[in-house]
């Protein structure tokens, strides 16, 4: 997949790394955030890109776009030289899934982990089990088990970047989130304990905790109610995916020596998970509301 209408810029004093002849994983991938990362990194020259999410069509459609794109900004009579998009459907929370995936794909030198969710907003007594239970084996547990196949494999390389798509809810905290919140406080441990884990080794482990952001998180959250949804973002001008995935691969095209540990990320609507302002306007970076 090499990079035809894009590069990143270079410095007298200092340039960024490319990811040409690399590897990257990226979970969650058939919307929002993880669809962002992975048409950002069909653009930087990856060697293999794989693709992982649960709705097969889907997978299947954003391959079939990246490709298109990288056909379409080839300059005429140049020879195909981009590398391969797998896809590959998967539950993250299926233990043997994954293993088998770990098995088939190999060594990665950047895993993105990104697949989560959130599920209604009732108070900690009255969130069904369920719930709790899904949003820790999606948001924790998985994250843990793919860092540990793919982290190994990366130690044994010594060489590889893990990434975690967390959020503002691992620093804040505000009613009726009571056991996301958790799972994003989890993540955050984890990742800075991991960090502990590889310091002195060529590993890089990075958190990026995003604010109020419009992608399909909402939609999930309050189980289809499309109404519900939208009202999150009313009258503000949110993060959008593609905000999140430049600075994923600003993570990772720094120079091997540089970690950066965590990116948080506001809306200028919001100071806090709890603190937004509803407001509209070129203050805030946004054309002004002419209601069409």
């Amino acid at each position: 997949m090499k990079s035809h209408n894009v590069t990143l810029p270079e410095s007298r004093y200092y340039s960024a790394q490319g990811l040409s002849g690399k590897t990257a994983l990226i979970t969650g991938a058939t919307a929002g955030i993880g669809e962002a990362i992975a048409c950002r990194f069909a653009e930087l020259g990856l060697k293999k890109l794989v693709l992982c999410g649960r709705r097969t069509e889907r997978l299947d459609a954003l391959k079939q776009r990246l490709m298109d794109e990288i056909e379409h900004q080839k300059p005429e009579g140049e020879e195909d030289s981009a590398g391969s998009i797998v896809c590959v459907t998967l539950d993250v929370t299926d233990k043997k899934a994954v293993e088998k995936l770990a098995q088939e794909i190999g060594v990665i030198d950047i895993l993105v982990n990104n697949a989560g969710l959130a599920l209604g907003t009732n108070a900690a007594d009255e969130t069904p089990y369920e719930d709790t239970m899904q949003m820790f084996q999606t948001n924790v547990i998985a994250c843990a088990h793919l860092t540990s196949l793919f982290g190994k494999k990366m130690r044994e390389q010594a060489a590889g970047h893990l990434v975690y798509i967390s959020s503002v809810a691992g620093k804040d905290f505000y009613e009726g989130g009571s056991s996301y919140c958790a799972t994003k406080h989890a993540i955050r441990g984890y990742a800075d304990a991991l960090r502990c884990d590889l310091v002195g080794t060529p590993l890089r482990v990075t958190t990026i905790s995003p604010g109020l952001c419009d992608t399909e998180f909402s939609v999930v959250r309050f189980k289809g109610d499309m109404e519900k949804a939208h009202n999150v973002y009313a009258n503000i001008v949110p993060l959008c995916a593609a905000d999140i995935a430049d600075q994923v691969t600003y993570a990772v095209t720094r120079p091997p020596h540089v970690q950066i540990a965590d990116i948080l990320c506001y809306p200028t609507n919001q100071a806090h998970a709890k603190y937004v302002v509803s407001k509209q306007g070129e203050s805030l970076g946004a054309a002004p509301n002419t209601g069409a």
